[in-house]
C-alpha cells in the first residue's frame, strides 16, 4: 500500500512540475515578465567569425532567462552568447544594452539580433 501511494505521489509531482514549465513557457509568454524564461525561436540564424561561417535558414536559437540576465543558445555549431542584460523600449520591446552585445531586439513573438564584436558576428531573425 505504502508503495501504491509513494508512485501516486511522484506521479503528482511531476504532472505539477510539467504543468507548471508548460505555463511558464507559453508562445504568448513575455519573457521580460519572469525572472525564470525558456523559449525557442525559430528561423534565421548565422555566425561568422572570419575564419568560418554557419547559416542556418530553419534555426533554432534558445532564450533562457534568469534574474536580469538572458542567455542565447544556437544550435549547428554557433557560440552562444551570455549574460545579456536588457532595456525596455516604447513599444514594449527590449533591446540589449551592453559593451559587445548591443543589436538584439526581443518580445513574446519575435527576436532579431545583429551583435558584432571581437569574437564574431550574429544574426538572427525568428519568431515563436
Amino acid at each position: 500500500m505504502r508503495q501504491k501511494f509513494g508512485l501516486l505521489g511522484a506521479f503528482m509531482l511531476a504532472l505539477l512540475a510539467i504543468s507548471l514549465f508548460s505555463a511558464s513557457c507559453s508562445k504568448n509568454d513575455d519573457p521580460s515578465d519572469n525572472d525564470f524564461f525558456v523559449g525557442t525561436y525559430k528561423g534565421s540564424i548565422s555566425y561568422n567569425d572570419g575564419e568560418k561561417s554557419i547559416t542556418d535558414d530553419d534555426g533554432r536559437l534558445t532564450v533562457v532567462k534568469v534574474g536580469s540576465s538572458y542567455s542565447f543558445k544556437f544550435g549547428t555549431g554557433i557560440p552562444d552568447i551570455n549574460n545579456v542584460k536588457f532595456q525596455q523600449q516604447d513599444d514594449g520591446s527590449y533591446v540589449s544594452v551592453g559593451e559587445g552585445v548591443t543589436g538584439i531586439t526581443i518580445d513574446a513573438h519575435s527576436l532579431k539580433m545583429l551583435v558584432s564584436n571581437d569574437d564574431g558576428t550574429w544574426t538572427a531573425n525568428c519568431t515563436r
